[in-house]
């Protein structure tokens, strides 16, 4: 190892600078107190548990960009946080034990072994929400509605969120018998929209007369408002379960037009994120310049259940790094005031107010000039007549 490649970083992994760093730091700030606003109480998870409990209900996905190590004080097997959803499950089913709705918020680093994307950052700043304790949809128009106005809080100009149910693929699912690895084969088809290999692989696993068109219909409707009609009628057939979700994509897009007429919305029934988890609605949000989604949410009623406390829940997660790369808001420059070394006993109380006041004030050391300092320093803090005043550079 040469003396240089000591100080590189693993792939993936990246220092956060002043500049990007303020930016970063002004956004989580800005999205807890918007949620404290709307009423969910802050949490802070532990960066690493027992993978026992960080990797229960989320399946093999979140397993494979988990970080792992034994605890050698116990011995068990311990994981870094690539989730905070099943740490936020465990705090209200077993730290808060609470019977009514409880709303919950959440910021911080988690690290994945793997990008997500080739650009992206292995160790994300993320910030999100949970909802428990209930099941009807007001709550996931709640956090829909909230999800928007995160965005919009951080700068996003156009609103583009992608609403889709996982009832409508489990149900039709079901009722083709279909098993664990057939339901697993075409979720993967699906996900890629190669239509020649679904239609090829519904021709030689499904053989209900009713269930094949149904199965083959899904990566078509996709698109505006009109694909909730369209599905009704491609999928008029299917169990009731699949009519109920189209009810529930039907209320909460109603809701989010009215409260947010100039967002697009985007309807995707073969899109499945999260399928391994999620129980109802899926939402994610998209921005122009970016392949990936900049947030993620969804209900998932059932994660709580191996804490002991099965409560409804749904909720959202923001890619705060991914944001700041897209709107990179100015950073807000007023200026330091330079205050050179002194043996005076009087600088130091003025130094104070001004600071008291806002001021950012670098103190010189002996031999020091504002030139030497590595600061925006446009004013200087000088003695006059035995007073201190501030002046301009």
């Amino acid at each position: 190892m040469t003396y240089a490649d000591r100080w590189l970083l693993p792939d993936g992994v990246e220092d956060i600078l002043p500049e990007k760093a303020y930016r970063v730091e002004s956004l989580r700030r800005r999205l807890v107190d918007l949620y404290s606003r709307w009423g969910y109480e802050l949490v802070i998870p532990p960066l690493i548990e027992f993978t026992d409990s960080l990797l229960i209900g989320l399946g093999r996905d979140i397993d494979l960009m988990t970080f792992k190590m034994t605890d050698q004080l116990s011995g068990r097997m311990m994981g870094i946080r690539a989730d905070m959803t099943p740490q936020i499950a465990r705090i209200d089913a077993h730290s808060m034990k609470r019977n009514g709705p409880s709303r919950l918020c959440y910021a911080g680093h988690v690290l994945h072994t793997k990008s997500k994307s080739p650009l992206a950052t292995r160790s994300p700043i993320q910030a999100g929400v949970e909802l428990y304790g209930e099941s009807g949809s007001d709550a996931d128009i709640e956090v829909v509605s909230l999800l928007l106005v995160s965005l919009q809080e951080c700068g996003l100009k156009q609103l583009n969120i992608d609403l889709g149910h996982v009832d409508i693929y489990r149900s039709l699912a079901s009722a083709a018998e279909l098993t664990e690895v057939q339901e697993r084969e075409l979720f993967d088809l699906l996900q890629s929209k190669a239509i020649a290999d679904i239609n090829q692989w519904i021709d030689s696993n499904i053989s209900c007369a009713d269930l094949a068109p149904m199965f083959k219909a899904l990566p078509s409707l996709a698109g505006d408002r009109q694909v909730l009609m369209q599905a009704r009628k491609a999928l008029s057939k299917a169990p009731a379960a699949v009519a109920a979700a189209l009810d529930t994509l039907e209320i909460i897009a109603d809701a989010v037009a009215m409260r947010f007429p100039k967002a697009n919305l985007y309807f995707d029934l073969s899109e499945l994120r999260g399928y391994n988890y999620h129980t109802g609605v899926v939402f994610a949000a998209f921005a122009a310049g970016y392949g990936e989604a900049v947030a993620n949410g969804g209900r998932y009623d059932h994660v709580g259940e191996v804490f002991g406390n099965a409560r409804p829940a749904t909720g959202f997660v923001v890619d705060i790094t991914a944001i700041d790369g897209l709107v990179k808001g100015a950073v807000k420059d007023q200026g330091a005031i330079f205050a050179p070394a002194c043996d005076d006993a009087g600088q130091w109380p003025v130094i104070n107010r001004l600071r008291t006041a806002g001021e950012v004030v670098v103190c010189g050391f002996k031999g020091q000039s504002v030139a030497d300092v590595n600061a925006d320093c446009d004013r200087q803090l000088v003695c006059e007549a035995g007073q201190y005043q501030v002046k301009s550079l």
